[in-house]
């Protein structure tokens, strides 16, 4: 390639950077770009049309990977989990436990948010439960609405770096590590994330009593037999459903795949229990699954082009050159991965930034010797904190499309501010110590 032509690459990742940010379909923007810019290199004779024949065979390794199939069986195990009234019932059981407490609903929306987050791994599905659910109880009971909403969106988030989890499934594949390993690596942060949540709760209830006041004694007096009965029936079931998917995973038993149909077992068994199990919302549930699974295959097929008319094009080395070389060494690449995925979060989805902007990552990560668990984790921690900061974060949108109307947006973007300096806080700790992920996959070696 000539010196003139060297900014083709940088040209074409920033104009689909563009048609991502003027809202066109992500799967044809990449592929639309990568065809644009083909024809381009192909008349400037600086791309060899021979790089288009390997697509096929990428897409057939894309249909054939293994890893992969975990994301519909996570994404089904949370539709299934979402219809058979889980959350609703976690909710109202936690809330009577903890009812007595000043702030208790609150930290027992951290603490369902955790639960629902190892049972389901979806942040979406997370936030509008809770905030369909707690939200409503929660401003009738007097709590301040910047504590309410900032609580369950924040809450809601923890589906992102707590295994099992669909953001990790996929960095795992695309950082070629084991999604096992980063699942188990994974999960001290996780519950970090859920500590800081818990203990932020206690102590705004604390200084603050009226932001977080106790639930009215005849709310949360049910009485021991029935409070008995409750716990067993509504508590037990998900935790040995986590059980079931984490343990198996963490203990060698099963692959993160295997594990997901573990779950999606155990989850059409809960629904049955609970009455829910019906041929309508079996057929609800697996349209969503099929949804959600063909969009993340058709960002791949699309970012498949894309990646190979980007190398064909040097665009790939030339950005491996400019991030091998930052001034700083190691430290330099970490604070502009980490800037990068930060700003991308806010404007596009966790799957455009894990298929276009991680594999990028990847070599220079590997030439500097980063652990690639560690960095997996820091990653999903960064799209989590991303996920939630005005004013494009996604979990805001969805907390927003089930709060009722006397809930302004600005209610939710200042609710969530505490909340964020909390993930940033939890992120700069994993950052400045890697044993903190690196502990519990050490154990397993």
């Amino acid at each position: 390639m000539t010196l003139d032509y060297e900014w083709l690459g940088p040209v074409m990742f920033a104009g689909a950077l563009v048609l991502l940010s003027l809202g066109y379909p992500v799967a044809f923007s990449l592929g639309g770009v990568a065809i644009l810019f083909g024809i381009v290199g192909i008349s400037l004779g600086v791309f060899d049309p021979i790089f288009l024949t390997a697509m096929p065979q990428r897409i057939f390794g894309i249909m054939a990977n293994y890893t992969l199939l975990a994301i519909p069986y996570f994404i089904f195990m949370g539709s299934m989990l979402e219809k058979s009234g889980i959350a609703e019932r976690l909710l109202e059981t936690m809330g009577i436990l903890l009812g007595r407490l000043r702030g208790g609903l609150a930290l027992a929306v951290v603490l369902v948010g955790a639960l629902l987050a190892a049972t389901t791994g979806v942040v979406a599905a997370t936030v509008v439960a809770m905030g369909l659910i707690s939200l409503p109880i929660m401003l009738r009971y007097g709590y301040n609405k910047q504590l309410a909403t900032g609580v369950i969106a924040a809450s809601g988030t923890l589906g992102q770096i707590i295994p099992p989890s669909v953001v990790l499934v996929v960095l795992g594949d695309q950082l070629g590590i084991s999604v096992g390993d980063l699942f188990i690596g994974s999960l001290i942060p996780g519950l970090m994330m859920s500590g800081a949540f818990a203990l932020h709760v206690l102590i705004v209830a604390f200084l603050k009593p009226e932001l977080a006041p106790a639930l009215p004694a005849e709310v949360r007096e049910i009485g021991g037999k029935a409070l008995g009965r409750r716990i067993i029936q509504v508590m037990l079931p998900p935790l040995i459903l986590i059980l079931l998917v984490l343990g198996s995973i963490f203990f060698g038993f099963a692959t993160p795949t295997e594990a997901g149909a573990v779950g999606c077992a155990g989850a059409i068994a809960l629904a049955a229990a609970n009455r829910q199990l019906t041929l309508e919302s079996l057929r609800q549930v697996c349209d969503a699954t099929l949804k959600i699974t063909s969009m993340v295959i058709f960002i791949l097929l699309g970012s498949t082009a894309f990646s190979l008319v980007f190398r064909g094009v040097n665009g790939d080395q030339f950005m491996f050159d400019v991030l091998a070389n930052l001034p700083g060494g190691e430290i330099g690449f970490l604070i502009v991965s980490m800037a990068t995925v930060f700003i991308l979060g806010f404007f596009i989805d966790f799957f455009e930034i894990a298929f276009i902007v991680v594999p990028l990552f990847v070599p220079v990560a590997e030439k500097l010797g980063i652990d690639l668990i560690w960095y997996g984790v820091i990653l999903g921690a960064n799209l989590q904190t991303s996920f939630l900061t005005p004013p494009f974060g996604f979990a805001l949108f969805y907390l927003r499309g089930v709060a009722p109307p006397e809930v302004s947006t600005s209610d939710i973007y200042r609710g969530v501010i505490p909340f964020i300096l909390l993930q940033m806080l939890v992120l700069v700790l994993i950052i400045i110590f890697p044993g903190i992920v690196s502990f519990l996959p050490s154990l397993g070696r």
